[in-house]
Parts: structure tokens; sequence; C-alpha cells
């Protein structure tokens, strides 16, 4: 865990994703890439005008007069910290600076269903978990005694899934967390038996998963992993993502993007 990147909007929970990956960077000697992106337009950025030149200069030098204060934390004594300002769209920007510095994780304070501005409105949010390449822990309150030593997984046991089971394994082993992998049988969406679960962990395992596979029960998925993480005393919870369809499809069939709106634990996402 070498390179953390945490994007940034000056807001309360910008700075709870601030907390976490300092608390993360503390234990692993990482650095903390702390982005803020103006999001200008591409016609704004390529027009030469004086005035919208002005402008950018009056975007950029607000931006740097807003960074001091922000990273000026006790939590952040003795972590490596890194601040840029870009111009472009929120993942984007966050894509790329990821394959630059080979970026382990990304951090994302979110608001939840309550966002209505920012960049962590829905749609850059959403963009951003379901085409990061690099997995994304989203957080939405202040991580006091913050820790992922248990980690409950959300899993569908197709094979598609196996490549993101192990992603998970080696970030998580890299945090010092245990995983418990589940998953969740409905009453209504591909109900399964025992023995077909038996049938579906056999195939997982053969290609390249585990049969370590807790089977439980849920009207839907998010409400069978929140329970279940509730009794088990869960940290976080983590789920895959389809890049094209988004955090509503990492399951057969569909699963509503509730797991991210709704969680009060940290959310870790692994795109298939």
């Amino acid at each position: 865990m070498k390179n953390i990147i945490i994007p940034v909007d000056f807001s309360t929970h910008s700075e709870y994703a601030l907390k976490t990956g300092a608390i993360i960077a503390k234990k692993h000697n990482a650095t903390l890439h702390v982005l803020h992106m103006l999001e200008l337009s591409d016609s704004l950025i390529s027009y030469s005008a004086n005035e919208n030149k002005n402008e950018m200069m009056f975007l950029l030098a607000l931006t740097k007069k807003k960074f001091e204060p922000f990273l000026d934390k006790d939590f952040l004594e003795d972590v490596k910290v890194e601040a840029l300002i870009k111009h472009h769209k929120v993942y984007k920007e966050v894509d790329a600076l990821a394959q630059k510095v080979n970026a382990d994780l990304i951090i994302m304070g979110s608001h939840g269903l309550m966002a209505h501005e920012g960049i962590f409105a829905g749609s850059n949010a959403e963009k951003m978990v379901r085409n990061s390449n690099t997995p994304v822990l989203t957080v939405k309150s202040d991580p006091k005694n913050f820790d992922l030593k248990n980690v409950v997984l959300a899993t569908d046991l197709s094979a598609q899934s196996v490549a993101a089971y192990k992603k998970a394994l080696d970030i998580f082993d890299t945090l010092g967390s245990s995983i418990q992998l589940v998953y969740v049988n409905r009453p209504h969406h591909n109900f399964i038996s025992t023995r077909e679960f038996k049938e579906l962990t056999r195939e997982f395992a053969k290609a390249g998963g585990t049969d370590q596979v807790e089977f439980i029960a849920g009207y839907t998925v998010e409400d069978g992993l929140f329970e279940y993480a509730h009794d088990v005393k869960s940290d976080c919870v983590a789920v895959s993502t389809h890049a094209r369809k988004g955090i509503s499809h990492f399951f057969k069939g569909s699963i509503s993007e509730d797991v991210a709106n709704h969680s009060k634990l940290p959310v870790m996402s692994f795109k298939i």
C-alpha cells in the first residue's frame, strides 16, 4: 500500500476521506495524493480569450487558497501528502492519476442519497466506482476507531467475479483484513436450493475462487448483506461492479445502488 488517491471538494465528507486515508497511510507508510478538480469545460480550457483565462486563473488561485487550511490538520502529521489541482472531470482525472502513480486505492467521501452538489453527487461518484480499475473505498462518516479487520464480501459465484475476488484478497491481505465471502439467496430473484448453491460454490472454487462461502438469505442482496455484516460486526462491506452497467448490475439480474447509498459502513468496490 504505497499510493492512495483522495478526490476532495473541501467538504466535511471529503475530510472524512482524508482522515481515513491518513489512518491507512500511517500504518503502511503510504503517500496521499489529494486531488481537487476544477471541472472546467474543454471549451473554456481551449478558448484563448483573456476573459476565460482570467476566470481560470481566479479559480486556480481560489483553490490553492482553500488547500492550505484544508491540509493543515493534526491527523496529517507525519503523513506524506501531495496536493494536486486538475482541470477536467473527476473520474477521468482520477483514473489518469491512478495509472501515473500506480495507485493502490482511491478513497472518496460520500453523502449517499443526500448529495445534491459537488464532486460526490450521484453521477460523478457512480462513474468513479464504475470505471475505476483501482479499488474504491467510500466512507460517509467520521472514521473514529477506523479499522478494516473484518470485511464481508458479496459474490454471485460467477466465473467472471473470480478476478474481482482475487483483487479483493490482495488488497485486504495488505490491509490486514480477514474476508468472509457471502452469497445472498433471494426469494424472488434467482432463488437457488442448497444443492444448487453447493454446485455453484464448487464451480467457483474450480475457476480460482474458494469454497468457503457463507449461504445467507435476504429479500434483497443489500438487506441480506447489511444484516449479516451487522451480526458479525463487520468493519466494511465489499462488492464487485461491472464497468458497463455499473454498481446496479454486479450480480446476475440486478441489484439496486442501495449498497453504496444506504450502507453505514465503508464500502469497497472492485471492477469486474
